[in-house]
């Protein structure tokens, strides 16, 4: 079976999609774990904390587990993340980017 037909791994192509389409670095995961570049530690830290005020919980990933200019927000998606989840995480994403200065528009 064709591992883009299971239904986590459309929803995580998705996810990774819009992150994309909303001027978001997602590297070049392969899998439901989908790193959000943010390259400054303190603003990784400002964006997982806006996350949690938002409801949605995504670790930031920061110096020295990665290099200091490479810190990101570490997203998966699972089956249990239904497309109003993922809308929800989105719209927050949308929101604190420009918040935060991180992508335009």
């Amino acid at each position: 079976r064709d591992l883009h037909s299971f239904p986590t791994r459309r929803s995580s192509d998705l996810f990774k999609a819009e992150l994309s389409r909303l001027g978001f670095d997602t590297g070049a995961s392969e899998t439901p774990i989908t790193p959000v570049m943010m390259g400054d530690s303190a603003v990784a830290g400002r964006f997982s904390d806006r996350l949690f005020d938002e409801g949605i919980f995504a670790q930031p990933i920061v110096f020295p587990t990665v290099a200091l200019d490479k810190a990101r927000i570490r997203t998966i998606v699972t089956a249990a993340h239904t497309d109003a989840h993922l809308d929800q995480a989105l719209s927050a994403f949308d929101r604190i980017g420009h918040e935060l200065g991180l992508i335009a528009g």
